[in-house]
């Protein structure tokens, strides 16, 4: 998968909340596909199918333990996205200095209101 694809995977995969949740009990341990539909009020199938979605953006590893599939969050996946937002980081410091000085420049007072 090329870089860009793979941001569009990741950016789509966080683009959910169910999906944001699970990567959030992931961040604290590992954690069985059961375990983690367990908090969800929606069926263990969908849960895998939002699962599916986080390991194909390669955020999750899934692991199989016997009869049971075991999640594990990969957080350095996510500095892909660290490394886009980088780019803008840059571009709006300068952007908001420059409206600073624009509001700056504006008169103290209002100007006249148009007649209709």
């Amino acid at each position: 998968m090329d870089s860009a694809s793979h941001l569009d995977a990741v950016f789509f995969a966080l683009s959910d909340a169910t999906r944001r949740s699970l990567l959030a009990r992931l961040l604290e341990d590992d954690c069985t596909a059961g375990a983690l539909a367990e908090g969800f009020e929606m069926s263990r199938p969908a849960v895998s199918r939002h699962l599916r979605v986080l390991r194909e953006a390669a955020l999750v590893r899934e692991e199989r333990r016997g009869r049971e599939r075991v999640y594990t969050l990969l957080p350095q996946r996510l500095q892909i996205i660290g490394a886009w937002l980088d780019a803008y980081r840059v571009f709006w410091p300068a952007r908001l200095h420059d409206l600073k000085d624009f509001v700056e420049s504006l008169p103290d007072e209002p100007p006249p209101r148009r007649k209709k």
